[in-house]
């Protein structure tokens, strides 16, 4: 006999666990499903996100951080090391334990909540009476509500499969057991941008090429300028405009055969070579087509702004649909869906979801670029201030970069902020605050930040967009 439940979602990562976990806290009989595992087998939710993506690429760059501050800036406190060196095992080691305890954890809170987990691929067999079936192996679920959040796959430049030895993905990017002495990049996305820095501070020498002719074109340009300047400086060859004509990989390596931005023929030999050229929604083995459920031209499922599906009572969040692929665009829409499915009133606001490249420095924004307002025609007020001139950041010795406010130029408005520096993951929770909430740049100019602190260059840009800072 088929087991039923209220809500039925299909995939554990960021997404969908935390869709089941708020269905479960309304009072809805919930089940989930995932299928990713350890391995030795065993149940890992946590999807893309906690396996082999977010969790495990932030262990690697904390370990990569000491060892180039060990190497590079702890003299400047008085701290000498001699015979420096990296147990890159050690190293993966630590992170594969991170992210078991965050799988641990998301279990936990399955039990906590009383979420029924099933272990294996989640996919349609029918639909009938009012409820959907759903196999999970040898086991059929039926179910009134079903949540779709299976994410996404990482996506293969044609003619250069991921074999996860040399052309790697982020999954074997986050597995190579030594440091190569040449890596490639091609993409410079977050993934490659930061798949890159981690085995460039252990010492390899990192090529980045990019198809696209600006650098990261989706950040503020200023930010981006600052970012390529920095990113030069600490070593990391990065190439725009490039096309790729052909990637031969044999057991001496990769070697990537392209055209340089002036139409040149160019080649370049690497030991490994990470491709982050974007993600695509996975819905293999889902089997939508058992009932119906409807995809876009790029294989994503096809949502309204509520995450409703064509099918009554079918729901899809996170990477599958449209939107940014980010674990808390994903989060945000399991939660809004579980509320509407109770009855309320679940809110997700786009623009104020806030993007991170943990680089170093970190970079970080949320709203509009400057770039963005012009092509629309928006009057805007900027305002900036450098961490140069910041008490904190310079008893940390990190004061590269700037935090950057732009304001409606009649209604002060906070329209956006970019900030590139030390922990600007952190800092810019404050901004996200400030735009839900429609504050204007004089709000933040007018509240009480600590001192010293890093968020004091938050208070200062948005001084700088009266032209009125106290520090620079």
């Amino acid at each position: 006999m088929s087991k039923q439940f209220d809500v039925l979602v299909i995939g554990g990562g960021p997404g969908g666990y935390i869709a089941a976990i708020r269905a479960a806290q309304l009072g809805f009989n919930t089940a989930c499903i995932d299928e990713w595992k350890t391995a030795a087998g065993g149940p890992a939710p946590g999807g893309t996100c906690t396996n082999v993506g977010c969790i495990p690429s932030k262990a690697l760059l904390q370990s990569s951080e000491h060892f180039e501050h060990a190497g590079h800036h702890f003299a400047d406190h008085g701290i000498n090391l001699s015979n420096l060196s990296i147990d890159v095992a050690k190293m993966l080691a630590r992170k594969d334990q991170v992210v078991k305890q965050n799988n641990d954890g998301i279990l936990y809170l399955f039990k906590k909540n009383k979420v029924s987990f099933f272990h294996g691929r989640g996919s349609f067999a029918a639909a009938k009476d009012g409820l959907y079936e759903v196999k999970v192996g040898e086991e059929s679920l039926l179910a009134k509500h079903v949540i779709v959040a299976t994410g996404s796959n990482a996506r293969a430049l044609p003619g250069a499969a991921f074999d996860e030895e040399n052309i790697l993905s982020n999954d074997g990017a986050l597995r190579i057991g030594g440091v190569p002495k040449k890596l490639g990049v091609i993409g410079s996305g977050v993934i490659g941008l930061e798949m890159g820095s981690v085995w460039r501070r252990l010492g390899a020498e990192v090529t980045v090429l990019e198809a696209m002719p600006a650098f990261l074109s989706a950040v503020d340009e200023g930010v981006a300028k600052e970012a390529a300047k920095l990113f030069k400086k600490q070593g990391l060859k990065i190439e725009l405009g490039v096309k790729i004509s052909e990637v031969k990989s044999d057991k001496g390596g990769v070697t990537v055969s392209y055209a340089d931005a002036k139409g040149a023929a160019q080649t370049l030999a690497v030991d490994k070579l990470i491709v982050s050229i974007g993600r695509v929604a996975n819905t293999i083995g889902l089997n939508g087509e058992a009932v119906g459920l409807k995809l876009d031209e790029r294989g994503a499922i096809v949502v309204d702004d509520e995450c409703k599906t064509n099918l009554p009572n079918v729901w899809a969040v996170g990477d599958v649909v449209r939107g940014p692929m980010l674990a808390h665009k994903a989060e945000e829409e399991g939660v809004a869906v579980a509320e509407r499915i109770a009855g309320q009133h679940g809110h997700v606001n786009f623009n104020t979801i806030p993007w991170v490249i943990y680089t170093s420095p970190e970079i970080a924004w949320v709203g509009k670029t400057e770039q963005q307002l012009k092509a629309e025609g928006v009057a805007y007020k900027a305002g900036q201030f450098p961490f140069m001139a910041n008490g904190r950041a310079r008893a940390l010795g990190d004061t590269n970069g700037f935090v950057k406010m732009l304001a409606d130029a009649k209604t002060d408005e906070i329209l956006g902020v970019h900030i590139i520096g030390p922990f600007a993951s952190e800092l810019i929770a404050e901004a996200v605050v400030a735009m839900e909430f429609k504050a204007s740049a004089e709000d933040i100019a007018r509240i009480c930040h600590a001192h010293p602190s890093l968020s004091e260059s938050t208070k200062e840009a948005a001084l700088a967009v009266d032209k009125r800072t106290l520090n620079f």
